[in-house]
């Protein structure tokens, strides 16, 4: 049985050391959470999956490690300065502040029902709805209060501020003097750093289209409202990819990322069930779009958008070039007075320069973490009527690999062993080998089931030749335990290395 509540998978984060609130001994930062020992090990092993499948097995695309801090030209062009704001509504009574859209999609049907009559929206077009209230605040406030709008925190109807835009990046200065010539910002996204860089990196390397820049990086975004966990928080890290392609190609590598994206979570573990693309309708999409696929998950709050694979035209690089006019730009983009290079792309055997067109799969990692999470998490009933709980999740994701389990603790020869051993499998390269010495065995398999190791393997007194019957027929062999089955095998050390690597190889 899967995890019941997202509740249950913040105990199993907090006490198994996957996921902390950050700054807790203070009360905890909203919308920020630290990753602890077994956190950082399953998202570094997501990251580097995504990165071995999307960088090293291909041959058209290159990685990038782009800066956080962003200079403000980058997203004054990019549009973010003047749209990159979500719509926030206050509750005077209660004091509470709250995403718009997101307050409206937990109303009972009623309370819709008068709002979209007030507004003269027709029913069940929440985006719709939401957009008529941002064009009339003042009729929108009144219309809340009226219509008897709750307020979650207090379950009572509130008395509701006209909605305003909040823009939900973060502000910085560099250098000593604080002043708007020092203005710059924690970047919102990763893409921007990619756009910035083109030229460089097709000089670097002199690709030809169609090819992509790939990278993984924290991003920070001032969310009114971080709810879910790490679901929806302020400080978050995406894997991205921004893939150039010449114009008219564009909606068939559109649709090659939508299912090569889908293939690959599900490679990672996710059940296709779970995994459900919503292609957004024209009225959805953002202003630079001209397709979005979003891939939605059933996560335990419900579904919601795992990863996004967006067609985003000539807008981006547009946006940045030189020499716009020139271009043949078709996207609608500000006219840019300051960029010194041309974002372009000069056709081989035709000799002329166009904006190539971007498609870009963008995954959140802390989301991918959760998905990944909710999906391994299972509560079985053993034959003997006791419970465990184990987390299933792919052996190659798994924090810990192996863990290395001396059967006593209170003899050096067999606890030797078992150090000599842990040492010679991590030369192997697999990931994280764990010695393991508190506790009974059985413990020790109960807490390796819960954090998702996939492999327990015991050193006792036949693998240091001293058998019960007395024969040393045994010697060197270790008792390996699977975590989904608890099948337990015998296998000479010698054999241990290939077992392993055959289980836990990509």
């Amino acid at each position: 049985m899967p995890a019941s509540s997202l509740d249950e998978l913040v105990a199993l984060c907090k006490r198994r050391g996957f996921i902390f609130q950050s700054s807790e001994i203070y009360g905890g930062l909203q919308g920020v959470y630290d990753y602890g020992p077994l956190g950082v090990e399953l998202k570094n092993n997501l990251k580097q999956a995504w990165w071995r499948r999307n960088v090293y097995e291909r041959d058209d695309m290159e990685g990038l490690d782009a800066s956080v801090l962003t200079h403000r030209l980058v997203l004054h062009y990019s549009g973010h300065e003047a749209t990159f704001a979500d719509p926030m509504v206050d509750n005077r009574i209660t004091k509470k502040r709250y995403r718009l859209d997101h307050l409206l999609k937990e109303q009972p049907e009623e309370v819709l029902k008068r709002l979209y009559r007030a507004m003269e929206v027709e029913e069940g077009n929440l985006h719709a709805l939401v957009q008529a209230m941002m064009q009339a605040p003042e009729r929108a406030g009144g219309a809340m209060t009226a219509a008897g709008v709750l307020d979650p925190a207090s379950g009572e109807p509130g008395d509701w501020t006209p909605p305003r835009y909040f823009n939900m990046m973060f502000k910085t200065y560099v250098g000593p003097v604080e002043d708007e010539a020092s203005l710059a910002y924690l970047r919102p996204e990763t893409a921007q750093g990619i756009f910035v860089n083109f030229k460089n990196v097709l000089d670097a390397t002199s690709r030809k289209l169609p090819f992509g820049i790939a990278q993984i990086g924290k991003a920070f975004r001032n969310e009114i409202t971080p709810r879910n966990f790490i679901f929806r928080v302020r400080e978050f890290e995406q894997m991205e990819i921004e893939y150039f392609v010449r114009p008219g190609e564009d909606e068939y590598w559109h649709r090659y990322w939508v299912e090569e994206r889908l293939k690959w979570w599900q490679e990672m573990g996710l059940s296709r069930e779970n995994l459900v693309p919503y292609e957004q309708p024209p009225e959805e999409l953002a202003h630079y779009a001209k397709a979005t696929v979003d891939i939605l998950y059933r996560f335990p709050h419900g579904l919601e958008e795992l990863e996004g694979i967006a067609n985003r035209t000539d807008f981006d690089l547009g946006s940045h070039t030189k020499d716009q006019e020139a271009l043949g730009i078709t996207a609608r983009v500000l006219r840019n007075e300051h960029s010194t290079q041309r974002l372009a792309y000069r056709d081989p055997e035709t000799g002329k320069w166009f904006v190539p067109y971007v498609i870009e799969p963008s995954a959140g990692v802390d989301r991918g973490v959760l998905a990944l999470l909710a999906e391994a998490f299972t509560r079985e009933e053993l034959p003997s009527g006791e419970e465990r709980i184990v987390l299933k999740l792919k052996p190659q994701l798994a924090p810990i690999k192996v863990a290395v389990i001396p059967l006593v603790k209170n003899r050096p020869e067999i606890t030797e062993y078992a150090k000599r051993l842990k040492a010679r499998l991590l030369a192997l390269g697999l990931g994280r080998v764990l010695y393991e010495d508190t506790g009974n065995i059985g413990k020790a398999y109960r807490r390796h089931d819960e954090v998702g190791t996939p492999f327990a393997v015991t050193v006792d007194y036949d693998t240091i030749g001293q058998s019960k019957d007395g024969t040393t027929r045994l010697k060197d062999t270790v008792t390996v335990r699977d975590r989904d089955t608890m099948e337990q095998i015998r296998l000479h050390v010698d054999e241990l290395e290939g077992f392993l690597r055959e289980r836990l190889k990509w």
